[in-house]
């Protein structure tokens, strides 16, 4: 891009035509910031995409009011909510909008997947609101409007993790059969080797592959992968 190739796309235009949020996402969430990073005019309609749905999710298109609900989340929900919540506090902090930026579009999508065709929980939105703030300052601003709040969310408190819903009840362990990924596992976290290596011997496919005979060893690597030697 430059004024010798007449291809030079200005942060006007792009702010005139998909709005100054979206610009300031897209540019934002590329990558890094302290690496080059290609530009295409084609990619910021990603961004754009993630704000409507945002919106949607929080606001009804047909009448501008908003769809949130005082229903108490789910656990699931609860666990994304804090695992963004922690993920994007420390993103912000080493400065890594890309990422940070991936974390709210992953709970923007389990938002729009359990709450699509009922309203949001307040105790999520309200928290996602403050999230999008460093990226997206004016759809956030107009959001939390509507939320009801008087005052600006811009030096508001940054949510706080709730450490109960960062520890994974469950793990998944990968089950290698002579050293090859042959099928998966999903265990209780808490789960003992003993209890793991029952639960592979019970799978189906390793079950096949002993044919009726016992493995020579079972290696259980804890919290990693079980290595299933015949």
């Amino acid at each position: 891009m430059g004024k010798s190739l007449k291809n030079v796309v200005t942060p006007d235009e792009m702010c005139d035509r998909y709005g100054a949020d979206t610009f300031r996402l897209y540019e934002m969430s590329t990558g890094p910031l302290e690496v080059s990073r290609p530009w295409s005019t084609r990619d910021v309609i990603g961004s754009q995409r993630f704000l409507q749905r945002v919106w949607r999710n929080l606001v009804d298109e047909q009448t501008g009011a908003i769809r949130v609900t005082d229903d108490e989340p789910d656990t699931d929900t609860l666990r994304a909510l804090h695992r963004a919540i922690a993920g994007v506090h420390s993103d912000y902090v080493g400065l890594r909008y890309n990422t940070a930026a991936a974390k709210l579009i992953e709970l923007n999508n389990h938002l729009t997947k359990v709450f699509g065709t009922v309203g949001v929980p307040r105790s999520v939105a309200e928290p996602l609101v403050l999230m999008m703030a460093p990226l997206t300052p004016h759809v956030a601003e107009e959001l939390w409007s509507l939320l009801g709040h008087d005052g600006s969310l811009a030096h508001g408190p940054f949510p706080v993790a709730d450490e109960q819903y960062l520890v994974a009840d469950t793990v998944e362990y990968p089950i290698q059969i002579n050293g090859k990924v042959r099928s998966r596992i999903t265990v209780p976290a808490d789960a003992s080797r003993e209890q793991v290596e029952a639960a592979v011997l019970a799978d189906e496919k390793v079950v096949a592959a002993l044919a009726g005979g016992s493995p020579r060893k079972v290696i259980v690597v804890p919290g990693r992968l079980v290595n299933v030697v015949i």
